[in-house]
């Protein structure tokens, strides 16, 4: 159990027999009565979000998270193959629960999956990720009034804003957090 002054942001908590992830939460004093902590609340089977106040006080039951390093290997229809670094064992998560993820996920790179009673959550990406870019228009010279910038995709797919002197085949760095340009390798 676990009280409402410990809240944090990624906490997974049970509520009503489901498991939520903790969104947002603000401690609220108002001018008469006590204090409230207001929250949102991601379901972690549905992805709906909630919100829910509780009094200052109140307790819920908390879950233990585990990041269980993991290795991708390949997709199989709706699910992502994974691999435990530490016991080689397989295992499925599906598209929905990569999420995001997905857009910069490469084979054999090394995550954080998320895990919950024996239940993925979420797969966590290192901060960089350098990936090699298959299509971009040619940067015109001095092009400069729009910012400098153009898209590009990389090799799994996903699209960033790069510099006009980025060409097909170089290697950015990208942040996972913004999934943006941070540098070309």
């Amino acid at each position: 159990m676990v009280s409402t002054s410990d809240f944090r942001n990624g906490m997974v908590i049970r509520l009503d027999g489901q498991l939520f992830f903790m969104t947002e939460f603000e401690h609220f004093k108002p001018g008469k009565g006590a204090a409230v902590v207001r929250t949102k609340l991601k379901s972690v089977k549905s992805g709906a979000v909630i919100d829910r106040t509780f009094r200052s006080g109140d307790k819920v039951d908390d879950v233990r998270l585990e990041k269980r390093k993991s290795q991708y290997l390949y997709k199989q229809d709706t699910f992502y193959i994974f691999m435990d670094t530490r016991t080689y064992d397989q295992y499925e998560v599906p598209t929905e629960t990569v999420g995001d993820a997905q857009k910069l996920l490469q084979e054999n790179e090394i995550v954080d999956v998320l895990i919950a009673e024996g239940n993925a959550l979420g797969v966590e990406l290192p901060i960089f990720v350098e990936l090699k870019v298959d299509q971009t228009d040619p940067g015109l010279r001095g092009d400069t009034a729009t910012g400098g910038t153009k898209p590009a995709r990389v090799e799994t797919g996903a699209t960033v804003q790069v510099p006009l002197f980025v060409e097909i085949g170089d290697v950015l760095k990208i942040d996972t957090r913004t999934q943006s340009y941070v540098e070309r390798v």
